[in-house]
């Protein structure tokens, strides 16, 4: 597997503890979760049908503010593994450093891959791949920016996990275009994660190439379930929009105590300069705090929104010792 965060098995083995006991900030996940409430028996017994994922669609429609096709998959990594399979074999670019599934997946494919550093540097690629707000430095750019770079690319994929927060960057609205391909996931601004469900969003023929690969069945009846109640929720997802800026505001704060630079970041996640990540995570670590580092990057270290009074007492408790 990659190097992703989430690896709290590594945290445990290294520095004990059960899983409970750790507070886990090596993600992007929201850990104030949408309230599920129940599920009924036959969401977990029956195949979902036809009505029921067209409703879950729908609604989808409705969260993201388009008209344009899109299909329900089980996270947005479902539809970056199918991405290869899209189109001929050609040359990819990827704006990076990003999330680095683009990269292995579409390598492994047969895929000439070529990562870049700036919008221009995508241009005349057969598939151009923009993360939006950017996982891990939190770059972001305008939607005039990105659409003026669709004609020049033969496909452009703007992933968006972490646009729910930040509403006007989305491209979902214009996402019928030819040639634009727009991923989103649930799990991470809703905290739901392990329920498995995302989106992808485009036009006509890129979704239904994208359906009949995923299968009749490409998400669990809970999974339709959930996401159509909390996608219809926008009293939630503004209320939680807005306790999530305040909360980066918070974190911030409490970083400068460690003379930590910010990089960057989301409305889920912050990314700082330290003088040695390896060191900052240790001591996040033995107060039972998961982060998470990068290889190419020592001196960067990145940390989740905690959640509770109590997470975010803990971690304050940690950065002082």
């Amino acid at each position: 597997m990659r190097e992703h965060g989430g690896n709290l098995d590594l945290a445990q083995q290294r520095f004990g503890g059960r899983a409970e006991d750790w507070i886990d900030l090596s993600t992007g996940i929201n850990r104030l979760p949408y309230p599920v409430g129940e599920v009924s028996m036959r969401a977990w017994s029956a195949l979902p049908s036809r009505a029921e994922i067209d409703a879950l669609h729908q609604t989808a429609q409705h969260a993201y503010r388009t008209n344009a096709a899109l299909v329900a998959m089980g996270g947005a990594q479902a539809a970056i593994q199918l991405l290869p399979q899209l189109g001929p074999r050609g040359h990819a670019r990827i704006l990076a450093p990003t999330y680095n599934e683009y990269s292995g997946v579409l390598s492994a494919a047969g895929w000439d891959v070529q990562e870049v550093a700036d919008l221009d540097a995508l241009a005349d690629a057969d598939l151009a791949i923009v993360v939006n707000p950017n996982n891990p430095d939190g770059r972001c750019h305008t939607p005039k920016d990105l659409l003026a770079l669709l004609p020049r690319v033969g496909r452009l994929v703007i992933d968006e996990s972490f646009a729910d927060a930040v509403p006007q960057l989305s491209l979902a609205p214009e996402a019928d275009r030819t040639g634009l391909l727009i991923l989103r996931s649930f799990g991470k601004f809703y905290g739901l994660a392990g329920l498995r469900l995302g989106f992808a969003i485009g036009g006509a023929a890129d979704i239904a190439a994208i359906a009949a690969m995923s299968g009749p069945w490409p998400v669990s009846g809970a999974a339709i379930a959930i996401g159509c109640r909390a996608l219809r929720d926008d009293a939630w997802a503004k209320s939680t929009s807005a306790r999530l800026v305040r909360d980066c505001a918070r974190l911030d704060d409490m970083a400068q105590v460690k003379d930590w630079t910010l990089v960057g970041g989301t409305p889920l996640f912050r990314l700082y300069e330290t003088p040695d990540a390896l060191a900052a995570q240790e001591q996040l670590a033995r107060g039972q705090i998961w982060s998470r580092v990068f290889t190419q990057k020592p001196t960067w270290l990145r940390l989740g929104l905690p959640g509770s009074e109590a997470e975010w007492t803990r971690l304050a408790e940690v950065l002082a010792r």
